[in-house]
């Protein structure tokens, strides 16, 4: 009597629980026997059963993406309870009960066991007479695992050029408003709310309510698309027209300090992600290294290949230049001629020409002023006589072409 009490709310709050979640059938009292689960074999069963996987077999390099699952099948709803170990099956927990009583329900689940656990058992209770339930463990090649670790490496090796990306940023700023929508309503409920007001703790419990209605969605997303399409074509246009205005209203970043922090979240992100797609530990931390390293010896790679060059072009000798063609030479004249031209007009409109001293020494001054302003530097008539006597048939040609044969001769 003389002992400390409970307090009364923790205790109204396990009496709450206790009557709100559904009594399991069978009675307390009562020791269900522990079914030994095997690989690949299927246990139907019509009353509650405890299950226990020992695991007998070591992880091989092979298992990489191998994924091992208890699955439940269930013609209603049942309850769950998953421990590490037989003597956690016997013990009562208000927490557990609390957890399941914020989770949904399902008459189909999954359970996925770690490949380096020893033990995992399970307890099956019914909640309905005449439920009955299926119960198998299969390991096989998850494709899932796989696109993670391929989104992963892509993420840690593109990072950089994805933070730079307009493209991403406007697809990642839609994706995050379509999945978020929920939390961002909460977030502005937040501000607009006075301080000190007992709203903030329904806007914290929002939170929590909030990801579990986006869990709820995903868990039942092929019903609601093929039952009510049309609400959710509205709520992704709706949803995805806002995000996209505040994306366009903010713009993608442009401080370098900023794009360096998300292409480092980015690169965190994709390493994070290459870690949990790999069952094997050992080897998930070798692959994370080596995406390190190699992402960190780009550089020295690429200098120590420039100095292998350059070693190599010392050791053999200077090799002999190569020969303009015709038609480079030609390409070539009239690049630099252009370019001598255009230095040259920039000299001649800069202060330090001496516009009077130039015009004084020049026979057509107006000339030479169309030419600083832009014009060409030779005339049509100009332009037509080096044509006939330089040009292909001119004069010049031809004086080429019969001192030629009459060497040879």
């Amino acid at each position: 009597a003389g002992g400390m009490k409970p307090a009364p709310g923790r205790r109204l709050l396990a009496a709450l629980v206790l009557l709100l979640l559904p009594p399991p059938l069978g009675g307390a009292d009562a020791k269900e026997s522990i079914v030994p689960l095997q690989e690949g074999r299927m246990y139907l069963n019509s009353v509650p059963r405890h299950f226990c996987y020992t695991n007998t077999r070591v992880p091989q390099w092979h298992d990489i993406w191998t994924r091992t699952q208890i699955r439940i099948n269930s013609s209603r709803m049942i309850r769950i309870t998953q421990v590490d170990s037989e003597e956690e099956l016997e013990e009562f927990s208000v927490w557990n009960d609390v957890l399941f009583f914020l989770k949904e329900k399902l008459n189909d689940t999954s359970i996925d066991v770690d490949l380096y656990s020893n033990k995992t058992c399970l307890k099956v209770e019914l909640l309905e007479a005449g439920t009955t339930y299926c119960v198998v463990l299969f390991r096989r090649f998850d494709p899932k695992l796989f696109l993670v670790f391929f989104l992963g490496l892509l993420l840690f090796f593109c990072g950089d050029m994805l933070s730079r990306s307009q493209l991403f940023y406007y697809s990642a700023g839609i994706s995050f408003g379509l999945l978020a929508s929920l939390l961002i309503l909460v977030y502005m409920m937040s501000k607009v709310m006075p301080k000190k007001s007992p709203v903030y703790f329904l806007l914290v419990g929002g939170w929590s309510f909030s990801l579990y209605l986006l869990q709820l969605i995903f868990k039942n997303l092929r019903e609601i698309c093929k039952s009510y399409w049309q609400y959710l074509l509205g709520y992704l246009l709706l949803a995805g027209l806002v995000s996209f205005g505040v994306c366009y209203r903010y713009g993608p970043l442009e401080n370098e300090r900023s794009i360096n922090l998300l292409s480092w979240a980015l690169q965190l992100l994709g390493l994070l992600l290459m870690y949990s797609s790999i069952q094997i530990h050992p080897i998930a931390l070798t692959l994370v290294l080596v995406a390190i390293c190699t992402k960190s010896l780009d550089y020295p790679l690429q200098w120590g290949f420039a100095l292998y060059r350059r070693v190599q072009s010392a050791r053999l000798g200077p090799s002999p230049p190569r020969l303009l063609t015709e038609e480079e030479y030609r390409l070539q004249g009239e690049v630099e001629t252009r370019k001598a031209l255009e230095e040259l007009r920039n000299y001649c409109r800069s202060p330090d020409f001496s516009a009077w001293t130039a015009v004084s020494r020049i026979q057509s001054p107006k000339r030479f002023a169309e030419f600083v302003g832009g014009a060409c530097h030779i005339t049509p008539c100009e332009a037509s006589v080096h044509e006939q006597e330089y040009g292909l048939g001119g004069s010049f040609l031809e004086e080429q072409l019969f001192e030629e044969e009459e060497e040879e001769e």
